[in-house]
Order: structure tokens, then sequence, then C-alpha cells
């Protein structure tokens, strides 16, 4: 058996997902539930259990109780993670060949819907922070100029996706684009996966949760920031502009017909967590403890970046004159364990689990001098490449800095390593969200459909990659990432 002795053995320092740090951060329901006899808990579908789309049961009131904790409509709970809701959400809004409008940052389960479902998507550039190679959060400016630029021909678009927080931690207060969007016709739904604890209410200056700024739909994800199994995840619905039947139905496409009772009282309990005065303790516990591990680290030299998600930290890998794929290598022999690197910028996710010794600087590489090659109008490096563009065996050609801006986008942040040095020029996204009209996918329902087809003088690849085949995060490459380009 090569699976079961993988989930026992030690890894050091568990600073990825799922947030309870391996069973550290269970509330105490669920800790009490494992406890007991193996298997005990796994039950069916029972008429006294129920299940997320029935109207009875212990599992429907659950869900009632949660929509009314929350002040919201209803709440659906689910067992295939923020995907399934992502996707089951996404479908209740958009009926077939209509479009939806993304963000390029947008998770890859919502293009697949949009495969699924047979949507257009029309895919829009965010800001982008050229001293670190990571988006930033759209404003009401930013969002308006997108939504000037959109084309008015054709079918108009009924539904908006927005990320709060990015997967790197950056947020804003989303309240204004959320009502602009809706101004427009819209029913926006907000992928917030990363952000479920915003919503919390604790006494700490975190970002605003979008269900508290207006939003119709919006998904948390259990296991990423409140202290859930892996896989679980709930689905909030306000207002009016969606009918709660069409998510159900939705709901019904996607879900599975048996779903785990262990995940569903995980959910449960999860959220019922928040409510009680050692949860809410206990989390703002967790976030003071990251913020001084982050702090403590900067002190001693690190060179981490700074965002609004304190649950979130991420080393600017080139001031370590080195990528962030290569600095698991350094991180591994120290029991420090993040989530899967980005090319620029290893994460690491502190969660609702306590970590002694973390900040300790023996367990972190030691800083190093930024190579002088990061000075203005040097080459920039590839993501291939360390800092200050040295070259390491196997990998591509460097890219001359007047070149390379604009030429990078999505994926699994494929950007250039931060410190490359070159100021924005105009036509990159840190200058506009939009040049040219908006980006399709092709209607069809072959994922081979949506490969790019090869660059050429005059023609852009298609803004989107297969997501299903290449195993990126968000979005496929494009080059010029100063617009939205029509496919």
């Amino acid at each position: 058996m090569a699976l079961l002795p993988q989930l026992t053995r030690r890894l050091g320092q568990p600073l990825f997902l799922p947030a309870h740090g391996r069973g550290a951060a269970l509330p105490d329901g669920l800790r009490q539930l494992l406890r007991r006899r193996a298997g005990v808990w796994d039950l069916p579908e029972l008429p006294a259990l129920g299940g997320p789309l029935e109207a009875d049961g212990a599992i429907a009131d659950s869900q009632r109780s949660a929509a009314a904790a929350m002040g919201v409509a209803r709440c659906w709970y689910g067992v295939n993670g923020a995907t399934g809701l992502l996707q089951a959400a996404l479908l209740a809004m958009v009926r077939p060949g209509e479009r939806v409008l993304l963000p390029r940052n947008v998770h890859r389960s919502l293009i697949q819907a949009c495969v699924l479902g047979d949507l257009r998507p029309v895919l829009f550039d965010l800001p982008f922070q050229s001293d670190r190679g990571q988006p930033a959060p759209a404003d009401s400016a930013w969002i308006e100029r997108v939504l000037q630029a959109l084309p008015r021909d054709g079918a108009p678009i009924r539904a908006a996706v927005l990320v709060h927080p990015t997967y790197q931690g950056y947020a804003n207060d989303p309240t204004a684009v959320i009502q602009r969007l809706q101004q427009q016709g819209c029913c926006v739904l907000v992928d917030e996966a990363h952000g479920c604890h915003f919503a919390a209410g604790v006494d700490h200056p975190l970002p605003p949760s979008s269900l508290h700024c207006g939003a119709d739909l919006v998904v948390h994800s259990l296991q990423k920031s409140a202290a859930a199994l892996a896989q679980t995840a709930v689905l909030w619905l306000q207002g009016e502009r969606l009918d709660p039947v069409r998510v159900e139905r939705s709901l019904g496409l996607l879900q599975t017909t048996s779903p785990s009772a262990l995940l569903l009282a995980s959910c449960e309990e999860a959220l019922q967590h928040w409510q009680r005065p050692k949860g809410r303790r206990q989390l703002l516990q967790r976030l003071q403890e990251a913020e001084a591990l982050a702090n403590g680290l900067r002190h001693s030299g690190m060179p981490l970046l700074y965002n609004q998600e304190p649950l979130r930290l991420y080393l600017h890998s080139g001031h370590l004159g080195m990528t962030a794929l290569v600095s698991d290598v350094r991180f591994l022999p120290r029991w420090l364990v993040g989530e899967v690197a980005e090319p620029a910028s290893p994460p690491f996710s502190p969660g609702r689990a306590r970590h002694p010794g973390a900040g300790s600087p023996r367990r972190w590489p030691a800083p190093r001098r930024r190579a002088s090659a990061e000075q203005p109008g040097s080459a920039a490096p590839d993501p291939a490449h360390g800092a200050g563009g040295h070259h390491r065996p196997g990998c591509r050609r460097l890219v001359p800095a007047p070149r390379f801006g604009g030429r990078i986008a999505g994926a699994s942040q494929p950007h250039p390593l931060p410190g490359a040095g070159t100021p924005p020029r105009a036509g990159t996204a840190d200058a506009t969200p939009l040049a040219e009209p908006a980006a399709e996918l092709p209607r069809s329902h072959s994922l081979a459909s949506l490969r790019s087809p090869t660059a050429s003088a005059g023609h852009l690849p298609s803004p989107v990659t297969d997501p299903g085949l290449d195993g990126g995060a968000s979005t496929g490459g494009v080059e010029g990432c100063g617009g939205v380009h029509r496919g």
C-alpha cells in the first residue's frame, strides 16, 4: 500500500491547506466525532439526515440555520470543493450561448463550466503589479473602463465573476464594483474561496466580505480559511436577481447523489465555529500570530510581499536569488512545507493552526544580495531563470526588457520575477485594462478547440488555453496583457 503511509508521515510545519493544519485546528465537535468508532459516521441520505438539495432533514435544517446566521436567503453545502459550487453557480446564472464577464485570474473551474454549459466568456485584464509580477484587484474606476470597452454587438452580458481575495491575498472593498456590475444588468458571483473568514466579523481590519457588499452569489471554501476538511465549501445566495430553483437545479446537475455525511458535518461545524466565542477568539489569535510571523520574518531580512490577507504569506523569491520553484529545495530540508509554488513567489498558508517555531530565522533561507542585473534597462528574467537573468541549465533564452512587457499572463501566474526593474509601458496591464474588444471562447464542447494557436505576426493567440489539459491554475497565456482580445 503506497498511499496510506503517506497520509501519516511527518511533514514538519504544514504551511499549506487545508487550513486546519493536519487536524490541529479542527473544531471540537468534529474532533470528538472522529474519535468515535471508525466509520460510524459514514451514512447515506437517511430520512433523518436528508441531503443538501432536500427540503427536510438535519442537513436542510443546518443550511437554513447557517443562512439565517449569515443574514442571507439561502445556502447550500458542497462536498466537491469550491470547484463544484462555482461551476453550479455560473451555470445557474447564464444560459447556453449567453456571455459572462470573467477576470483573467479566474479559477480554471469556471473556464471548464463555460465549456460544460456552452457559455461565452468575455475575459478582462486586471491591474498588474509590475514590482512583483502579480495581479491586483479591480476597483470601480478600472471596472468602469472595462465596461466602456465591451463590445456593443451581440448578446448582452448577463453575469459577472469577481475573485476576492485573489489567490495571492490582495483584496479591496468590492462594494462599488459589485454595485456597478449590477447596474449594468449583471448578476454577480464572487469567488471568495480564500476569504471565508472575512465574513466572520472578528475585531480585525480584514477586508469586507462580498456577502456584506451585496454580491448575489458567493462561494466559500471552508477548507482554505475555515477549519473544515478538504472538499468542503458553501454557496450563499442573497437578493432577488436569481431564482433559488435555478440554483438547486444546477447543483443537482453537478453534485454527487451520495454526499459524504462526514464532509457535510464538517461544513456545519466549521460555520458554527465562527459563531462561538471560542472560535472567534481562536480566529483572531491566528490572524495576529500570522501578522507577527510575517513582521518577524521581515525584520530578520526575509522579503515577504505585503497583501491584505494575513493568512497568505508570499516570499519575494527574486531577492533570494532564486525562482520560487528552486526555493522549495531549500525549504524542505528545514521542515517548512508550503503550497505548490508559483514561478515567481512561493506561498505559505499558516491557516487556523498554531505554528510554534515557524518564525525562527534558522528555518528560512538566508537572504542574498539582489543581483545587479535587476537595475532598470537590464534584461528581464524569464520565470525559468534566476534573479537578474542568470541562466539555468535547460532553461529558455533571456528576453530583453523592452520586449518583455505585456507578453505573459494567466496560467499558473508565469510572470517575470519581482525586481525586473522595467517601468510599465503604454499598452501593458499597468496602463490600461482593455486594449481591444472582448475575447470569447470558441462555441464548442471540444476541449481541444480551446488550445491557443501559434502566435504569428499580426495574430494574437486565444486568451484561454486548455485548462483541463495544461493543468494551469487560472487562465491561459496571451500576448499583450494590456487588453481583452477576441479569440
